[in-house]
């Protein structure tokens, strides 16, 4: 069982890896976009107009998949309080339960990104020579990958009883500057 939650999280690391990766290639490219566009605007007096729909479609995907990323790593938002000061009991419950909720969540944007796409697919996107169903495509791949992350940590706590890492409290986490 172990051989297989490690073969598992190899390739969901790589997955992982991949997806903040591109994300990153995202952010970049979308910011040298910007600057094309604030160059032709303002230099050559001639602003291209492919340079803001590819921009938002970028940001779509590295917000996504940063998201999906952030699932993986415990790195979003969270109010950990009630888990530092639970029994150990009730903590794994209610992790389980975060899970099984992010999963659903993950799997409602899969599908209702499949959706959208489906049906717009038929559309021109204005700017840009692809369908405009390509929009909705991130949040069907970002949702993908929130659940299939989600799982995974879902998985690893049932099956090993590895729980998700909680930043502890006799730990500093937060860097006071002492002028």
């Amino acid at each position: 069982m172990r051989a297989h939650l490690a073969a598992l999280s190899h390739i969901l690391s790589i997955v992982n890896r991949a997806a903040l990766l591109l994300s990153g290639l995202g952010l970049i490219l979308m910011t040298a976009f910007i600057g094309w566009q604030v160059f032709g605007r303002y230099v050559l007096n001639q602003s291209p107009s492919w340079t803001e729909p590819a921009s938002l479609l970028l940001m779509s995907w590295f917000i996504l998949l940063g998201a999906a990323v952030g699932v993986r790593e415990a790195n979003h938002l969270g109010f950990e309080s009630a888990l530092h000061h639970a029994p150990h009991f009730l903590r794994q419950v209610m992790l389980i339960i975060t899970e099984v909720l992010v999963a659903g969540f993950g799997l409602a944007m899969t599908w209702y990104g499949t959706e959208l796409a489906v049906e717009t697919w038929s559309a021109a996107m204005p700017g840009l020579p692809i369908p405009q169903g390509m929009d909705y495509v991130p949040l069907a791949v970002g949702g993908l990958l929130i659940a299939l992350f989600s799982l995974e940590k879902l998985v690893r706590l049932l099956l090993a009883g590895e729980s998700v890492p909680l930043v502890r409290i006799d730990e500093p986490h937060l860097v006071v500057v002492k002028e």
